[in-house]
C-alpha cells in the first residue's frame, strides 16, 4: 500500500495549521529550525524572518529552502516541500495575519504589539514548491 498523499491531500494538509521546520544551507552546513508558515493550495509557501538572522542570511544566500510539516500524534503524516524563493518583501501587513493564524486574533494582536520593535525589519520569503514528499500512515487504518 502506498503511503503517498494525492495532490489534493498534500495541499490540504500543508494548508492546515502546523508548525513547520525549514531547512536551509548555512556556509555548507544544514540548518533546520521550527517556524510559522502559511500556504494556500496551488500557491506559494511563505515564512517571515529577519534578513539579519541566521535563517534570513541563509535564505538570502541560498535562494531556496525546504519546509516540513507533520502531525505529532500517530498515525503520522507529513508533507515536505522544496523550491526556490520567488519573492522577498516587507512583512508589515503579513505579521498580523500570521500571528492570528497561530495564536488567534486576541493573542495574535498582543504578540504583534509585544514584538513590534524587534520585528520591524522582518521580511516575507515566498517559496514556490517544486518537489513534494509525503507520507500518510493513517491510510493503514482506513476501513
Amino acid at each position: 500500500m502506498s503511503h503517498a498523499m494525492s495532490r489534493a491531500e498534500r495541499e490540504e494538509f500543508l494548508a492546515a495549521l502546523h508548525v513547520g521546520v525549514i531547512a536551509v544551507t548555512v556556509d555548507d552546513r544544514p540548518l533546520a529550525v521550527p517556524i510559522w508558515y502559511d500556504y494556500t493550495p496551488g500557491g506559494d509557501v511563505w515564512i517571515i524572518t529577519a534578513p539579519t538572522s541566521i535563517k534570513g542570511r541563509a535564505l538570502d544566500a541560498s535562494g531556496r529552502y525546504s519546509l516540513c510539516a507533520q502531525t505529532e500524534q500517530p498515525p503520522y503524516e507529513y508533507v515536505t516541500v522544496e523550491g526556490p524563493i520567488t519573492e522577498v518583501q516587507e512583512s508589515t501587513p503579513d505579521v498580523r495575519s500570521m500571528a492570528h493564524r497561530y495564536l488567534g486574533p486576541e493573542l495574535g494582536d498582543a504578540y504583534v504589539e509585544a514584538t513590534s520593535t524587534e520585528s520591524g525589519d522582518n521580511r516575507v520569503y515566498r517559496m514556490t514548491p517544486q518537489r513534494w514528499y509525503t507520507v500518510d500512515y493513517s491510510k493503514d487504518f482506513a476501513g
